[in-house]
């Protein structure tokens, strides 16, 4: 993998080349991994062209990382701190991953009075990406997060998507604050959709014209999230264009129903894998 310091709309990434000709960027703010295309040169993440880039909001778009809270379940801010600090890049172990840590300093303990060390791992393959998340405890006592990998995948056209392997898995429908079993062999999305699924053991898969993703995820990561914001609220959300909605849908990867109590010494890891078909 070559790599080398870029300057993206004004803030540090990585750029990244892997063996069969995919790119990666991941900015530095956050370790989002911002665009993934593959050796054809067709983009798999959705990035708003309205997104801040100025070193201190959340970037909307790509795989951002919420952590150690999601959303708004508990007492930091929206899908907790970790988007929206500088990561270092590190050496990796492998040699097409690209490795980014942060560790704790004064400012995180303000909001989170724990001692760790977080690692954002983006690997290429032949037409695939892993992003892997793992989390150290360096402190001399447990403490529990949640995590999700908040990957906005990009679309052609979202009327013309569905989402299959969700069928039989248990849905918390957050719009209706409705719990009940999918029963639909594949998800299409016609309005603002926000759903928390039981992740099923058999990878998802996003097919759209001409184009078909696989998605899997780690055991670890439990849940599944599926997010469009639809037209209505599409059109509320200042860093995004009034049809981005039109061009992502959000497939996460996630540990939120029941937060990961992690003992001093330990680390806990989750990842999710697009592999084009």
């Amino acid at each position: 993998m070559e790599t080398s310091l870029i300057e993206f709309r004004g803030q540090p990434a990585i750029r990244a080349t892997g063996a069969d000709g995919s790119t990666l960027t991941v900015a530095l703010h956050g370790a989002q991994v911002l665009s993934w295309a593959t050796a054809s040169g067709v983009e798999r993440l959705y990035l708003s062209p309205r997104a801040v880039f100025d070193g201190q909001a959340a970037i909307r778009g790509g795989v951002p990382i919420c952590c150690p809270q999601f959303n708004q379940r508990g007492m930091l801010p929206k899908h907790g701190f970790m988007r929206n600090l500088p990561w270092a890049q590190a050496a990796a172990d492998a040699p097409q991953t690209l490795r980014l840590t942060l560790r704790d300093n004064e400012a995180t303990r303000t909001l989170w009075p724990h001692a760790f060390e977080a690692r954002l791992e983006a690997t290429l393959s032949a037409g695939g990406l892993r992003t892997t998340l793992t989390l150290v405890n360096i402190d001399h006592a447990p403490w529990t997060f949640a995590a999700a990998l908040h990957t906005y995948l990009r679309v052609d056209d979202i009327a013309h998507v569905r989402l299959e392997g969700l069928q039989g898995a248990n849905r918390w429908d957050s719009l209706r604050d409705d719990r009940h079993v999918e029963t639909a062999a594949a998800l299409h999305f016609d309005a603002e959709f926000d759903s928390v699924y039981a992740a099923p053991a058999k990878p998802l898969r996003l097919v759209q014209p001409g184009s078909t993703l696989e998605i899997a995820q780690s055991a670890s990561c439990s849940e599944t999230v599926v997010w469009n914001p639809g037209a209505v609220l599409g059109a509320k959300l200042a860093d995004m264009p009034e049809d981005g909605f039109r061009h992502m849908l959000c497939v996460e990867a996630a540990r939120i129903d029941e937060p990961v109590l992690l003992a001093p010494g330990a680390q806990w890891q989750g990842w999710q894998q697009l592999r084009v078909l």
